[in-house]
């Protein structure tokens, strides 16, 4: 079976194209709103079944964004989701109100830019994030992650923070590409679990570990096929493994 080709014909014939009402996807409200922190909110509530994703995120007036901080906290007494809190989605909110005083691009760039590493830039984010609002829980911590520790092995693959790297980046297909300053070839795979085994079988990926290092892995394979955009190959993966014949 030869991968590369199979990848490429999944991209053409429709990969790229067929996230819409009947086909949903997170990135649907994003596209509507084009903005790096409403990008943002979509790509790290990304998580769990998708029609309550969407629900989720269609039932948030985001111009809420730009009221104070007194707004948001009476205006988000009724939103959670899954492992946050309604005082989780409150603060989290705060956080971006705050954040929206910086450029998120500038942000990422100060911390990617010293080796051109993407995890660098979220880590410089996080640290951010954790300097403006000191408010943490469970369910706040596993929305917006934990800070990088310098090693790649048994780290987190950063899955939501990469797939929103991946549309602020990329400008082909369905991704919108508001971020000019990033490579598309540092760009590393949204890891999850799903792609991750699909991999697997398709012979991407050897390492046995869910973690960052895999995501690197898979990234590095992936660049043998296309060195200058590697990213461009998630959502053909994704869409193959959704083949009960693999």
């Amino acid at each position: 079976m030869d991968i590369k080709n199979l990848l490429e014909k999944e991209i053409i014939n429709k990969s790229y194209y067929d996230v819409n009402e009947q086909n949903l996807d997170p990135i649907l409200i994003a596209q509507e709103k084009k903005d790096e922190y409403i990008s943002l909110v979509c790509a790290l509530f990304a998580y769990g079944n998708v029609k309550a994703i969407i629900k989720f995120l269609r039932s948030i007036d985001f111009d809420i964004l730009d009221e104070s901080e007194n707004e948001i906290n009476k205006y988000f007494s009724n939103h959670y989701y899954r492992f946050q809190s309604i005082e989780d989605v409150k603060q989290f909110f705060i956080t971006l109100k705050r954040l929206k005083e910086y450029s998120l691009e500038e942000i990422f760039l100060h911390g990617y830019q010293k080796e051109n590493f993407v995890i660098d830039g979220i880590d410089e984010i996080l640290k951010i994030i954790n300097e403006i609002n000191s408010y943490t829980s469970k369910g706040y911590r596993f929305l917006i992650g934990n800070r990088y520790k310098g090693k790649t092995k048994g780290s987190s693959p950063y899955k939501r923070w990469n797939m929103y790297l991946r549309w602020m980046v990329r400008d082909k297909g369905i991704d919108f590409g508001l971020w000019k300053g990033v490579k598309k070839s540092d760009l590393i795979i949204p890891l999850d679990t799903h792609t991750f085994n699909v991999s697997h079988k398709l012979g991407l990926l050897t390492r046995k570990t869910y973690d960052l290092e895999s995501a690197i892995q898979l990234t590095n394979k992936l660049k043998e096929f296309d060195e200058n955009d590697p990213v461009k190959y998630d959502f053909a993966i994704y869409r193959l493994g959704q083949n009960e014949n693999l």
